[in-house]
């Protein structure tokens, strides 16, 4: 079952996996076509905004062309903490962390954790400046 708490938004179409595995915090909003393949935990924290098309990865597969003929896949967990705003099209690569307070840039690739209070953009997605309020 998905974590939906009274005061969550998501704007449909909305594609996941499996549902049970995504925990919202309160007041999230996800607009149109976002994807979430929750294989493994995808904890997102309060006042969190994702602009349309945002895909958040938790499933991953091997590099080596012999182990994936075996259909073998693996799980990262993914977590994005309150107050962030993933821009559209953005896309969260498998056990990235994004900190509190973080705006990630429309069309980045997140492949590595992200820290708190930061404008992060990209391909791969990097650290821009810091934010202060």
């Amino acid at each position: 079952m998905l974590g939906y708490p009274n005061d969550a938004w998501i704007q449909p179409p909305f594609y996941c996996d499996y549902g049970y595995n995504i925990v919202l915090g309160s007041k999230v909003f996800f607009n149109f076509n976002c994807v979430v393949l929750d294989v493994m935990p995808v904890t997102i924290g309060s006042n969190v905004l994702f602009g349309p098309a945002v895909q958040i990865y938790t499933a991953t597969h091997p590099l080596s062309a012999m182990e994936r003929r075996t259909w073998r896949e693996a799980a990262k967990p993914v977590t994005i903490g309150s107050d962030v705003w993933v821009g559209g099209g953005a896309i969260i690569c498998p056990g990235v962390t994004i900190g509190d307070r973080t705006v990630i840039g429309a069309g980045s690739v997140v492949t590595r954790s992200i820290p708190s209070d930061v404008v992060a953009a990209g391909n791969p997605c990097r650290v821009i400046r810091r934010l202060t309020e």
